[in-house]
């Protein structure tokens, strides 16, 4: 098994054949999913925000979540559940930062 020394992993709005991945909002979607598991408890009257361990943001002008592995230390299952999304929609996933233009095949 291949040791990776980033601790984020980052799940690009592509798939494995350069295709963007749509709905175009599926980032946001996966991350309001997510938004439960954070450090912490959730407290009454909080308004919604996502987790510091599932953040949709862009990168390089692509739709991006990344996922930092407290999730999985925290909930393995929330964990398993962001990577066979990325997994089941066959969209590319990169340990660290992506190059500057990710690899499209």
């Amino acid at each position: 098994m291949v040791s990776h020394s980033s601790k984020k992993v980052y799940i690009l709005g592509l798939n494995k054949a350069g295709r963007a991945f749509r709905p175009s909002d599926w980032s946001e979607r996966l991350a309001g999913v997510m938004s439960q598991f954070r450090p912490g408890a959730i407290r009454p009257g909080i308004h919604f925000g996502y987790s510091p361990w599932c953040v949709p943001t862009t990168v390089n002008g692509t739709r991006c979540v990344v996922v930092h592995e407290d999730l999985r230390r925290h909930n393995v299952m929330a964990w398993d559940f962001c990577m066979n999304f990325a997994k089941d929609n066959e969209l590319q996933v990169f340990h660290g930062a992506p190059p500057p233009h990710a690899p499209q095949s």
